[in-house]
């Protein structure tokens, strides 16, 4: 009986570290040697706020840089509707979520909420009437934001014309639909506190850190999440699924992140989406670049790749060195034979602006040489590019891809991705129909 007792008591201890394990992830910036201190107690330059250059600007015009850098446009419009009025879906494995209206409309969006209102959403994703936000909502990264950069974006949202618009209702399975849940899951995960700037790093590190960490929230998309949908930082930048699109790892592994992109190629990627032989962002990277990093200064970019060029490289062995040399001027008699469906569509949808080679004959965006997305194996950003359609402003004005999955079939919409990463990519994809279809019906819309 003794041997029993025992027994299960080393059980559940073995248990309750493996749980302990399982649930505990670090903070964002633990993987920085070094001690931390109160904003308040730092000796070197604030790392929070605008850039010195709108230092003097009024509390509006601040604001709206941070909300910009903040990305809060991206999550709170709907595809076609108007900036902040909410309304965009996020389909999820357990139902369908959307945003909700932020513009000042007293009715439908957040007109009536008082600053400590605001606050409490953004730090402890609690709303004014106290039920609890979904974490969908990144206040576990927002939470980092001091309390002046905080109200500074509410100044700016409430500087906005109301729109009236009422958010459609969640449709979420059991238990996910209980938003109690939410007040022990953030036990967990909500640290609730303000940005601590590390003092054996540069005053840039740290501004890089917080436009990262606090306003940028890259670990939201960047980061693979663990059991309790977390973002898992034991594995921080190392790459995730999010709405449908993978986000890429940006550790700096130089194989499968971006450790062999030197300063400049980064900063250029972030400031535009687009970097020749690098290939172009879409999606939600798309998004961030046209509604968030192309409006911030070069000197914050600056620093967030300074921030980027100090996290450990996490290899990801699922994706391949990317093919940088063009492709042959046309295809061969094998390379038809065996995907011939894929390079009829080709031919007849896609090489007036990709061009055979890879390289465009039309525009630098619409180049593939050297992109990710077409020496990702599993192709699943390139078959949503294809469903949906690319939107991009480039320097020149907007770029735009048409979509074309109410054109083609799943099965030819798979031809042609399978056709696109065997022909321009290091490994070709085997994408299928079904899995076509699953990916089509993931997307945010």
């Amino acid at each position: 009986m003794t041997r029993l007792y025992w027994a299960l008591i080393a059980t559940a201890a073995v248990a309750a570290v493996v749980a302990a394990w399982i649930i505990y992830v670090p903070g964002p910036t633990a993987f920085a040697s070094g001690s931390t201190v109160a904003l308040n107690d730092y000796k070197d330059a604030n790392p929070t706020g605008v850039p010195a250059s709108l230092a003097s600007a009024d509390l509006v015009k601040r604001g709206e840089y941070l909300t910009r850098a903040a990305d809060c446009e991206a999550c709170h419009t709907a595809k076609g509707g108007i900036p902040y009025a909410g309304g965009l879906a996020f389909k999820l494995p357990f139902g369908t979520m959307y945003s909700p209206n932020i513009t000042p409309d007293k009715e439908t969006g957040i007109g009536n909420w008082t600053d400590a209102d605001f606050l409490n959403a953004i730090h402890k994703g609690i709303a004014p009437d106290g039920s609890r936000l979904y974490p969908a909502f990144p206040y576990p990264s927002y939470t980092l934001l001091t309390d002046d950069d905080a109200l500074a974006i509410k100044a700016y949202l409430f500087s906005l014309a109301p729109v009236r618009r009422v958010t459609p209702k969640n449709s979420l399975m059991f238990p996910f639909n209980q938003r109690w849940l939410m007040a022990f899951w953030s036990l967990f995960y909500n640290s609730n506190e303000r940005y601590q700037p590390h003092t054996d790093q540069s005053a840039e590190w740290n501004r890089g850190a917080y436009l990262a960490e606090a306003l940028g929230h890259c670990g939201e998309c960047h980061t693979p999440r663990n059991l309790m949908q977390a973002v898992n930082n034991k594995r921080k930048f190392a790459g995730a699924v999010t709405a449908g699109w993978r986000a890429y790892n940006i550790t700096q592994d130089k194989t499968s992140g971006i450790g062999s992109w030197d300063v400049e190629m980064t900063e250029k990627f972030l400031a535009h989406g687009h970097v020749e032989g690098l290939g172009t962002a879409s999606g939600p990277m798309g998004e961030a670049v046209d509604m968030s990093l192309r409006h911030m200064t070069p000197e914050d970019i600056k620093a967030l790749v300074v921030y980027l060029k100090t996290v450990p490289p996490i290899p990801d062995t699922s994706l391949p060195v990317p093919k940088t040399l063009l492709a042959s001027t046309f295809p061969s008699d094998h390379e038809v034979n065996e995907n011939a469906r894929g390079a009829m569509i080709f031919a007849g949808a896609c090489e007036a602006c990709h061009g055979w080679s890879g390289k465009s004959p039309v525009l630098k965006y619409a180049d593939f040489v050297g992109g990710r997305t077409v020496n990702d194996p599993t192709a699943r950003n390139v078959a949503q590019a294809v469903i949906w359609g690319v939107t991009r402003h480039s320097p020149d004005g907007v770029v735009t891809m048409p979509g074309f999955g109410k054109a083609y079939s799943d099965e030819e919409i798979a031809a042609v991705v399978n056709y696109v990463t065997a022909r321009f990519g290091a490994e070709k994809s085997n994408i299928t129909a079904e899995e076509v279809r699953k990916i089509g019906k993931q997307a945010s819309q």
